[in-house]
């Protein structure tokens, strides 16, 4: 997919009107959690971020063998895609085990900055749910003091298992499997896109 000339990309001419909730995952790797999260909601329309090609061609492969006809593949730097999208458009999204540039002078570089997350609160309908995922501890120390800190955003978590445990329905990727068997445990953090009515500043 591509984004028009006019700058504004409508989801609905992507998907149609059969699937009117939208869904976005930024970098998605080798694809394996967009193309199960496509599969058990036939009904969603999946808008999938990823700039490497090995991971593009593996979701391709995904989505032939598990015949799902609902996922669209911007294949781009994915802030390109999040400027063009009309406010209030996505319902849910997905930042799984990002690059967590662990060398300071590169933490500029991270995806989860209050630049992004500006932008992420503009296109998310209210009660969205943004899902993300890291290994890395200090990056998760970074995640939450700028989630939290973000008045559009609400951590969800009320108990150490909400964020240690990954939810039932949150299919599991190759990062985990590799953070795990180097002995390191995952962090799975879901927040909810605050009412616009009710955002703290």
């Amino acid at each position: 997919m591509r984004i028009p000339a006019s700058g504004c990309l409508d989801p609905g001419i992507l998907f149609g009107a059969a699937r009117r909730s939208i869904w976005l995952e930024i970098g998605f790797g080798g694809g394996e959690h967009l193309a199960q999260q496509a599969e058990r909601h036939p009904q969603v329309g999946f808008i999938g971020c990823e700039v490497f090609e090995n991971g593009i061609v593996k979701l391709l492969a995904q989505i032939e063998q598990r015949r799902v006809d609902n996922i669209r593949i911007f294949a781009d730097d994915a802030r390109l895609l999040i400027a063009a999208l009309p406010p209030a458009s996505i319902d849910r999204v997905f930042i799984l085990f990002p690059d967590p540039w662990p060398k300071r002078r590169h933490h500029k570089r991270r995806l989860v900055l209050r630049e992004t997350l500006d932008v992420l609160a503009e296109i998310m309908t209210d009660g969205a749910e943004l899902r993300a995922a890291t290994d890395d501890g200090d990056y998760l120390g970074w995640i939450l003091e700028r989630l939290t800190g973000h008045g559009a955003f609400e951590w969800l978590a009320r108990r150490p298992g909400d964020w240690r445990e990954r939810p039932a329905d949150w299919p599991p990727t190759r990062y985990e499997q590799k953070a795990r068997a180097a002995g390191r445990s995952p962090a799975f953090l879901c927040f909810r896109r605050r009412p616009r009515t009710t955002i703290m500043n």
